[in-house]
């Protein structure tokens, strides 16, 4: 089955969705009556997509299950084994996500066959893979994304007055020795005294982001370990990334975000979820994260990416104006695009048939297919194994 093929994903329902960007996206009617968070782009076996050959629909896992080699190539199998290392989704955040990190790959896999020794381990991770991320924001994107300067986090936890905090803030003021200790006393803040102590942060008036927080998480110290991280908003076009260790939440905005296929997520709080902060602390990485923020690089005319260290993944935008030529994709191995903007044609180079990946669509295109351009007018994002 070598071609360009239409793509199906899947949306997941997650609180924190937006009721109306991806079916606005998609020209559905809005606002949905369930929250849409992710449409899930890939074949991850937690929710795999559906391609659209002449042979009917079939799961992109079986597709690749069936002819590795054929649907990956060879050099990706022999590097990732007989599956798609990377998973794209097109995220809407209504409401803040959780505050999460993920392992390292040496750490994922030695925790997750623990967890499989030991069946009443708590259950923390679903594979053996690292998580390595990237989020290209497509509106206003608002996010948490690693350890600010600790004088910075110090002042502010400083300024709601609060006798209570003084160890915490003491911890700060050595500078990044302090942060393990700050965020272990915040994120095991007595459980009694949780609200309490929002409460008092929110009445002192000094933070909108805490009273913002708050509105969603009354009872929840993450609220104040927010105060520790680079509050990032970001602009279209700009990215974050987010590698192992870093403690990050989205706030708010819509993105495409790609990362490698793992669903192992460590979570410490703003989340109803099942949080576990022992676990998240091993595994995050004390450090500051001077700039967050990622730039876009031209790869060439209407072409654009954002340079990271994974291996798993590479993301590219392709911007088609009114004068734009056909636009060549990456050249080889599994690549999936995601239409955001207009009416935008791919296919094979030569002689391929066009498939339409309008915004809020996607097309999967095999590694045996070889060389595929792009044309019409609009923006397409196109995820691939980096090179």
């Amino acid at each position: 089955m070598a071609a360009v093929l239409p793509l199906t994903g899947v949306i997941r329902p997650y609180a924190w969705g937006s009721h109306t960007a991806i079916a606005e996206m998609q020209g559905r009617s809005a606002p949905t009556e369930d929250p849409e968070a992710e449409l899930w782009l890939g074949a991850h076996p937690g929710d795999p997509s559906i391609v659209r050959g002449e042979s009917g629909p079939v799961s992109l896992a079986d597709l690749i299950e069936g002819d590795p080699k054929g649907q990956l190539g060879a050099e990706v199998v022999d590097e990732f084994g007989a599956r798609l290392p990377y998973l794209m989704k097109l995220l809407a955040a209504e409401a803040p996500l959780s505050l999460q990190a993920h392992p390292d790959a040496e750490y994922a896999q030695r925790a997750f066959a623990a967890q499989q020794a030991d069946p009443d381990a708590p259950q923390n991770y679903t594979d053996a893979h690292h998580k390595p991320e990237m989020l290209v924001a497509l509106t206003p994107f608002e996010a948490l994304c690693g350890f600010r300067d600790p004088a910075d986090a110090a002042s502010a936890l400083a300024e709601f007055g609060i006798d209570r905090l003084a160890p915490v803030v003491a911890a700060l003021r050595t500078g990044v020795p302090g942060l393990a200790e700050a965020a272990r006393t915040l994120l095991t803040w007595p459980a009694d005294d949780r609200a309490a102590l929002v409460a008092e942060a929110v009445a002192a008036g000094t933070s909108p982001l805490v009273t913002t927080l708050a509105g969603f998480h009354p009872s929840d110290p993450g609220v104040l370990v927010a105060l520790l991280l680079n509050h990032v908003r970001l602009q279209p076009g700009e990215a974050l990334w987010m590698p192992a260790g870093n403690l990050h939440a989205y706030l708010k905005g819509t993105g495409v975000e790609i990362m490698a296929a793992s669903d192992n997520v460590l979570r410490g709080g703003l989340t109803p979820k099942r949080v576990d902060v022992d676990e998240l602390l091993r595994v995050l990485r004390f450090e500051v994260l001077a700039d967050p923020v990622l730039p876009a690089t031209e790869v060439s005319p209407g072409v654009t990416t954002w340079k990271v260290p994974a291996r798993e993944f590479a993301l590219f935008r392709l911007d088609l104006g009114p004068a734009t030529p056909p636009l060549p994709l990456p050249p080889s191995g599994p690549r999936i695009v995601l239409g955001t903007k207009g009416e935008v044609y791919v296919a094979e180079a030569v002689d391929g048939t066009p498939v339409d990946v309008a915004a809020g669509h996607a097309a999967y295109i095999p590694a045996e297919t070889g060389a595929a351009t792009a044309a019409g007018l609009g923006e397409i994002f196109v995820a691939a194994v980096a090179s």
